[in-house]
Parts: C-alpha cells; structure tokens; sequence
C-alpha cells in the first residue's frame, strides 16, 4: 500500500471520522450484540458500494471525464437521506484537509467522501486498489473504535474483530478494484443499515453523529 494511503487510512486523520460510529450505536440501541457480524453486513453492503463509488471516481478523473454520472450513481445506491447526509459532510471535512495538502482537480459542490478520496487517489497517485482497502479498513476501523468508547471492552476483542473481517475486505478489494463506470457500482444496500441511520438521525440522545 502507498504511503498516502497509509496516511488516509490513519484513523488520526482530523476529518471528524471520530464524529462516527458506522451506524454501531443505533445498532447496539436497537439490540444488536454480534458486532463481528455487523462488520461483516457493512463491509456486504454499504462499504462495498462506498468502495466502487470511489474507484469509479478515480477512472473517470483519469479519463478527464465528469462526474456527474458517478455521483448520481452513487446517490440511487445510498437510499437513506441521513446516510447520504453523513457522507457529504464527511466528504466536506476531508475535502477542507485535502486541498492544503494536494492539487486537486476542480470538484462538484457537496461530493461524498467516496468520492472525494477517489479524487484524492487521482492527484496522489493511488492505485484503485489501495483506495478501496482504505474505504474498507477505515470503515472496520470506526465501527472498531466507536465499539470501545460505547461498551465494556477489551482494545484488543476490538482489533481481532478488524483481523477476522481482513478476508472479506481483501475478496471486496478484488471485486471492485476494475471498475470504472457507474453502472458498475453494485446496488447493495441494507434496508436495515439504512433504518437505523435514519432513526439515529432524528435522535436527542446520541454519542456519535451516525
């Protein structure tokens, strides 16, 4: 893995990823006590269209094409309004960083952050395999650590979780790592996933934004 994307997969990264928990604390609120198995439905589902959204993002700034069509792929495969409400504003964070770090190309309004770190990897020089492990990696990571700041917990039941998910983020990794077009995106969302976002949306008694 480059080292940029080392850097963007370091959970010390200031993009408010602390403000997160992948949608764990409204799944533990609602009864949820497998947490490897969690991980495992995100990594199925939302993570492996986050992680296409991005690589697709990545082949068209290589192209020199826009993105209007990536984004509004990505938009019909992220059904929840909170969701895609979460991941702009995380696209906004990381954009702010972004932009005194690299020579980023022009950018639509409002992008997610799928699709912001694919144009990260275009003015960096990530491979589309590395961006999808750093998509999927991060989103095992946030789920891991906002598991320890919301239950009794060992660090280091939190890591193995992240251990025994590597599998299954490596098959994603391969899944996704050729596409480069919108009608690639796999349409895998979790009607579940997606009700707990929505639910935690409306909440006055949170610890983490989503």
């Amino acid at each position: 893995m480059t080292a940029v994307a080392l850097l963007l997969a370091d959970a010390r990264l200031p993009v408010a990823g602390h403000t997160q928990s992948g949608g764990l604390e409204p799944a533990l609120a609602a009864g949820l006590d497998d947490v490897p198995a969690y991980l495992a439905l995100r990594l199925a589902t939302v993570t492996r269209t986050e992680s296409a959204t991005a690589v697709v993002t990545l082949a068209h700034l290589r192209r020199g094409e826009g993105l209007d069509a990536v984004y509004d792929a990505w938009a019909a495969r992220t059904v929840s309004a909170a969701m895609r409400d979460t991941s702009r504003e995380l696209g906004r964070g990381l954009l702010r960083l972004a932009t005194t770090l690299w020579d980023l190309p022009p950018l639509l309004t409002g992008l997610p952050r799928p699709m912001v770190l694919g144009a990260v990897a275009h003015a960096t020089g990530v491979p589309s395999a590395d961006l999808a492990e750093v998509i999927g990696y991060d989103d095992l990571q946030t789920v891991a650590s906002a598991a320890l700041k919301l239950r009794p917990l060992d660090p280091a039941v939190a890591t193995s979780w992240v251990v025994a998910a590597l599998p299954q983020l490596a098959t994603l990794v391969a899944e996704v790592a050729h596409l480069d077009a919108p009608t690639d995106i796999p349409a895998t969302s979790s009607p579940w996933i997606e009700q707990l976002a929505e639910d935690h949306a409306v909440t006055t008694r949170r610890l983490f934004r989503a």
